[in-house]
């Protein structure tokens, strides 16, 4: 029997040893009144009091003030004995009066009889755990603070069958969806119909779920109906586990951007185009100038030879065709000219209504029987700056077009109207123009054929029946007057060409320009000395053909300097000078300019095709238009000399 007590009392001195030995919970006992029996190092070491200062004290000292005023104390040991058990957590106080996140266990201790001896208290800091906690809370709340407050991106959360389960601010303002709205919502319904019915929304959840993520770009649509074009991210989210329990999407509006993208390649292809319109322009008018200096020699030669010739009715219809036909050269060289904006304008204020009205008869005659022509014009139309014969060869050309758009019958309308250009007018600048309309209801042009219509050389018509340069010329001649043509039309429905022209006061309009450099002094009838200037053989040989035929004096010269040598030689008296401009080295224009400072009124006649010239060089003095006939050639001779015609 006494050996039995004694291993007894040997297991509660290890246990006494086993609890004391424990630091990290603080385990001690409370007599049934509450008060400090036992004092364990744990204890010690997270409450801050030795045994000695804590035996026989209530364990109420570890509460704090508020919670000792509650009597949560009493109600603790109330609860271990009613119930066997009471575990809680709470704030308790340390010696130094500093707190700790506690979380306390009290058991109730009973003899075998039933009394109470006590009860056993483990206290656990619990400190760091429940700031790790409240650190995680927060960062909770502040990524939510984040992810609802971000505008710029629809962020949220869907679940593994694609159901809304939060809604971000961005969501809302992107989509127009409020979150009770969205949440529980498929975010198919997010998607144009026709991508519904394409599958994509089941399609992307699946890319996701297979390789974790999806990236895409598309057309979305928002609560009111309308869309915007999306860039898309779904993530799939799994657990540790591996299992998915949803989606993380997110949601971009790039509308601007695309759009942005978008008019910066229509900006590249439009500069590509008027690169590309610039190149053709340069090489169709260098063709067409070398062209006129070869229709010079032909149509100047075929006219002297036609005077020289007997009245021979088997010869002259044969010289007639010829000339007929370089004739229709030049009108093709003249189009091409046009196109490439380097023909002679002769700007003058042009009324339209009144233009049309004269050409009514021509126009009409152009027309089949079975087809009709109307003019729509209001009072008090402005006039347009523009070269009026241009324009109407220019207002045929699209009436002819008109004619062969439609079928046996048809209407053809010609009609002007005012039309304000702001500061955002694209090609043209702002200010008032007139925009003169030629429209028709036949058969219309596709988009394809509207983009192409005015390429040079382009044409809908049969072989042989267009050169493909019509609408080239009406083209250039808007832009060289500082205007624009544009073109509508719907297959089926007709088409309509306009023209945009800037209009002109009548005070404002230009006045005549000076026809000569000389001082006017008339030459009377005889003959003049002459000195041709060109650097092309043949036509310098044509021209001195037909002054020669005219009963003038001719002296040649091939360049600038040449006609500056000749004019220097004593024995020659020069009356008149007819330059080319085109020619290396020194053009005509400069070669006028010498000649005005050396032998001031001596006149001075441009031959050129071209109308760009430099600001102030020879843009005053008289042109002669390549091709030109012996009877203009006369005509400008008698002009400048003051002879008359």
């Amino acid at each position: 029997m006494m050996e039995s007590q004694d291993v007894s009392l040997l297991d509660q001195e290890r246990y006494r040893l086993l609890v004391d030995a424990i630091s990290d919970y603080a385990i001690y006992m409370l007599d049934p009144s509450g008060h400090v029996v036992s004092w364990n190092a744990g204890a010690q070491r997270f409450k801050g009091y030795d045994a000695a200062e804590i035996l026989g004290h209530h364990f109420s000292r570890f509460y704090t003030n508020e919670d000792r005023l509650a009597r949560l104390p009493e109600q603790a040991i109330d609860a271990a004995i009613a119930h066997g058990h009471f575990e809680s957590e709470g704030w308790r106080i340390r010696k130094d009066g500093t707190r700790f996140w506690a979380h306390a266990i009290i058991d109730p201790i009973w003899d075998r009889n039933g009394h109470l001896l006590g009860f056993a208290k483990v206290t656990r800091d619990l400190t760091e755990r429940k700031k790790a906690e409240a650190e995680l809370r927060l960062s909770d709340e502040k990524f939510q603070l984040l992810v609802n407050g971000v505008s710029d991106y629809a962020l949220y959360m869907l679940d593994p069958d694609g159901f809304v389960t939060n809604w971000n601010a961005g969501a809302a303002r992107i989509k127009g969806y409020s979150a009770e709205e969205a949440i529980g919502r498929h975010f198919s319904h997010f998607y144009t119909d026709e991508d519904q019915r394409k599958g994509e929304p089941e399609r992307n959840l699946d890319i996701a779920r297979r390789v974790g993520r999806v990236e895409r770009e598309g057309l979305r649509q928002r609560n009111d109906g309308t869309t915007f074009w999306a860039h898309v991210v779904i993530d799939a989210i799994r657990d540790e586990s591996g299992n998915l329990i949803g989606f993380a999407k997110i949601t971009r509006d790039v509308t601007e951007k695309v759009e942005a993208q978008k008019a910066l390649t229509k900006t590249r292809e439009e500069l590509f185009q008027a690169q590309k319109m610039e190149a053709i322009g340069q090489l169709t008018g260098g063709i067409a100038h070398d062209f006129n200096n070869l229709l010079m020699a032909i149509m100047g030669s075929l006219e002297i030879l036609r005077k020289r010739l007997p009245d021979d009715p088997a010869l002259r219809p044969l010289i007639d065709n010829a000339i007929q036909g370089a004739e229709r050269g030049a009108a093709l060289t003249q189009r091409m000219l046009a196109f490439s904006r380097r023909q002679e304008l002769n700007m003058r204020p042009v009324d339209v209504p009144s233009l049309v009205a004269g050409m009514m008869d021509f126009l009409e005659r152009s027309l089949r029987s079975s087809m009709r022509i109307e003019t729509r014009f209001p009072p008090n139309l402005p006039h347009v700056l523009t070269d009026g014969v241009q324009l109407e060869t220019a207002l045929l050309n699209l009436v002819v077009n008109a004619r062969d758009a439609m079928s046996e019958s048809g209407t053809v309308r010609i009609s002007a109207e005012r039309h304000q250009i702001g500061e955002e007018g694209g090609k043209l600048h702002s200010g008032d123009y007139l925009r003169i309309c030629v429209s028709d209801t036949g058969e219309g042009m596709d988009p394809d054929t509207v983009a192409r219509a005015t390429t040079p050389f382009f044409t809908t018509k049969g072989v042989g029946k267009g050169t493909g340069l019509g609408l080239s010329m009406v083209q250039g001649l808007t832009e060289q007057s500082g205007g624009m043509l544009s073109i509508e039309s719907v297959r089926h429905e007709g088409t309509t060409i306009s023209l945009f022209l800037p209009t002109i006061d009548e005070e404002d309009c230009p006045k005549e320009k000076a026809q000569a450099s000389g001082s006017g002094e008339k030459l009377g009838d005889r003959p003049l000395i002459v000195l041709a200037v060109d650097d092309d053989a043949l036509v310098l040989m044509n021209t001195t053909l037909m002054l020669e035929d005219l009963g003038h004096q001719v002296i040649e010269a091939y360049s600038g300097p040449e006609a500056l040598s000749a004019l220097r030689q004593e024995d020659n008296r020069i009356d008149l000078v007819i330059t080319d401009h085109s020619m290396p080295k020194m053009t005509g224009a400069q070669l006028a300019a010498e000649i005005a400072t050396e032998w001031p009124g001596l006149p001075v006649v441009l031959a050129t095709g071209y109308a760009e010239l430099p600001d102030g060089s020879g843009s005053h003095l008289p042109r002669l238009p390549k091709p030109f006939s012996q009877q203009q050639l006369s005509e400008m001779i008698g002009t400048v000399t003051g002879t008359g015609a």
